[in-house]
């Protein structure tokens, strides 16, 4: 059988394969959920609030507050208006508790109430819009908005709406004009893309299995990470394989041939990229909030579907298209050896007068951006998580506005029913509290509705919460305290332990795959050492521009653990691919020479990587949550900064200052002879 049949035959098995797989890959919306204990800490106690809720009569109660407003006062109409609302919404929901009627603000110009809906009615989300058609009706001049816990839970929810489309469309789009530009072909641009779309299909399927089979957390955030981190390393590993093709092309007549020796050169680099992104994902194992653990196998299994179909499917795809593929500029064999000077012939020769300037400068650029991390860092409130603020956060701003007793987000209090009668003394006499409410009792436990007196994820309401913990586990042991608010400041804390823990264990396995792929420690180290200092300048200049240009009010609690996961592994991807060619050079030219040689032959396929890459990240930020915004502006903005400062400068000037010392224990630490004098190969990267 020839070589053509085989890639054939190959072509023809993943076409099968993922037929046959398309249904689970489409099955995937299924095994989504988006329910507060997929996001929460599992140890916390807003964790252990939900689940004890899910227990009672009636199970999880979603409560929405519907305020009143005139500015000018209200009427009697106005409070005729709200209390057949009122009663048409229990009636319809078959809501218990809760006042007798509207309460109305001491400054007369508002009316509210709470509604509390059984799950039996479904989420939240697929009745929101029936819900708050109920209260449209009003008369003129009153403002009426639907909100509370309910109703951000379902505009959360609905933010997510028709995204998985979108982001599929904008992210092929992207990756699409990119790799345009890049080859410059009418042609070649669609067989990365087929791959990297069989790609998507496979790792969706995987997911998908994971999810039915070990009970893995997926969730709307993991999920469209998944699709970027597709296509954006997807479309990284097909550009340098292309780029590795190309070069053998210009040496070999057979394109099975070229297309064998340039698998054998690259795909030890790409699977050490894969290895260090997919074990980097793993460590999220360890994690305690739901979302980032759940994160870890969804991401990695993605990593791990695109490797497989990038160094199988994508080869075999470009061997039956042969050169032609590569119209109008189709690589020749050709005898010379030299080419004339590119763009990054001069940028290394710029570096090798002056590596330790050029080090300086870098470093110095990089302290300069890391300055922005004395902005605001604190974490985002429920509230500000939303790019454009729907009706649930302007609602919940008038509440505060007019009832400061009721301006927090209610906690719910379950206590074992021995002790609830204490706990619920306990709760009505703590300072921070403005209203509390005896609720629904089950076989164990008994509710306990309490509402702050602060603004909700305040300071000073997360310090009523603490204190709240502290009193309840002394008078009534067992007495755990929920809500959104408790939830919100435990994914703070937990966020916060999770980097402690995460991201040593992220910088250890980084180092030991590259130990293992160089043969080296001296490298190793300093690698990861200029990809952390990216990381900083990355999210310095992050927070400034959330503060300063996008007008955001915080950091997302999961933001700096999921950036630098992001920017390390994905940052010394381009290392890998920059050093372990150098290293293929040193032991014939020498380590600066070979580092010089590495940086013209790979400079601009890893920037055009590094583009990609940044640009689908990017695409996180049209989507309408700053969770997502902000993670795609981070990565994004650290990808290029890595990509264009310290992969083409940085790393090149510390390895010509270190010398052959950068293979340290190794024996390349110690060259025999000297180097034989640098001659100039060039081939493009595309």
């Amino acid at each position: 059988m020839g070589t053509k049949s085989r890639a054939w035959l190959l072509i023809g098995l993943w076409i099968a394969v993922l037929a046959a797989l398309t249904p689970w890959a489409g099955a995937l919306d299924d095994v989504k959920s988006d329910r507060e204990t997929d996001y929460l800490p599992a140890s916390a106690q807003s964790t252990m609030a939900a689940e004890l809720e899910a227990g009672l009569p009636g199970g999880v109660e979603n409560v929405f507050v519907v305020v009143y407003h005139r500015a000018s006062g209200i009427t009697e109409t106005d409070r005729a208006t709200a209390a057949a609302h009122y009663a048409a919404l229990r009636a319809k929901y078959g809501a218990q508790g809760g006042p007798e009627r509207p309460l109305p603000s001491d400054d007369g110009q508002a009316l509210m109430y709470p509604v509390a809906v059984g799950e039996s009615h479904g989420e939240s989300a697929e009745y929101i819009a029936e819900f708050r058609a109920m209260v449209t009706e009003h008369p003129a001049g009153l403002t009426v908005q639907v909100t509370g816990p309910g109703a951000l839970q379902a505009d959360f929810e609905g933010a997510f709406e028709g995204v998985d489309e979108r982001l599929l469309l904008v992210t092929a789009l992207v990756v699409t004009v990119i790799l345009l530009l890049t080859y410059r072909s009418p042609l070649l641009w669609l067989v990365p893309l087929i791959a990297v779309a069989g790609a998507n299909v496979l790792s969706m399927a995987a997911v998908y299995g994971l999810a039915e089979t070990f009970d893995v957390t997926v969730n709307d955030q993991s999920a469209a990470v998944l699709t970027i981190l597709v296509f954006g390393v997807g479309t990284d590993y097909a550009l340098l394989i292309v780029a590795r093709y190309r070069e053998e092309l210009h040496q070999r007549a057979d394109v099975a041939e070229a297309m064998l020796a340039a698998l054998r050169r690259s795909v030890p680099a790409i699977a050490a990229s894969a290895a260090t992104v997919s074990l980097g994902l793993l460590c999220l194992l360890a994690a305690d909030m739901n979302n980032a653990a759940g994160m870890g196998p969804v991401g990695a299994a993605g990593i791990v579907c695109t490797l497989a179909v990038l160094v199988t499917l994508f080869p075999a795809l470009l061997v039956v298209c042969g050169r032609w593929i590569f119209w109008p500029r189709i690589p020749r064999v050709r005898t010379e050896t030299t080419a004339a000077p590119t763009l990054w012939d001069r940028i290394g020769a710029t570096i090798a007068r002056k590596p330790v300037v050029s080090a300086l400068a870098s470093v110095a650029v990089l302290a300069l951006l890391s300055l922005g991390l004395l902005g605001n860092t604190a974490a985002l409130g429920r509230a500000d998580q939303f790019v454009n603020a729907p009706e649930s956060v302007s609602g919940q701003t008038l509440v505060a506005a007019h009832f400061p007793d009721r301006a927090g987000t209610p906690l719910l209090i379950f206590a074992p029913n021995d002790v609830r009668d204490a706990a619920l003394r306990a709760v009505a006499e703590d300072p921070g509290i403005g209203a509390v409410e005896a609720g629904r009792s089950g076989t164990a436990v008994g509710e306990i509705t309490a509402i702050p007196r602060d603004p909700a994820d305040s300071a000073a309401e997360y310090a009523t919460i603490e204190r709240l913990r502290d009193t309840l586990g002394e008078v009534a042991p067992g007495t755990v305290v929920g809500g959104p608010s408790a939830a919100n400041h435990d994914t703070a804390e937990a966020s916060a332990r999770d980097r402690v823990l995460v991201i040593p264990l992220v910088l250890l396995v980084v180092t030991a795959v590259l130990g293992l792929l160089l043969r080296s420690l001296a490298a190793p180290v300093g690698l990861v050492l200029t990809v952390v200092l990216s990381f900083g300048s990355a999210l310095g200049a992050s927070v400034f521009a959330f503060e300063h240009l996008f007008g955001f009010r915080g950091l997302d609690s999961g933001l700096i653990l999921l950036a630098f996961l992001f920017l390390v592994a994905l940052g010394v991807d381009y290392n890998i691919f920059l050093v372990s060619r150098a290293r293929e050079e040193a032991v014939r030219h020498g380590t600066g020479q070979g580092m010089l040689r590495s940086l013209s032959v790979t400079g601009g396929v890893i920037t055009s990587a590094g583009v990609v890459l940044a640009a689908t990240f990017a695409v996180l930020v049209t989507l309408p949550l700053v969770s997502l915004a902000q993670l795609g502006f981070a990565v994004a903005f650290g990808v290029l900064l890595d990509t264009l400062l310290v992969r083409s400068v940085l790393v090149p000037a510390l390895t010509l200052i270190a010398g052959d010392r950068v293979w340290w224990p190794s024996r390349m630490s110690r060259p025999a002879v000297a180097p034989p004098p640098r001659q100039p190969e060039t081939v493009s990267a595309r």
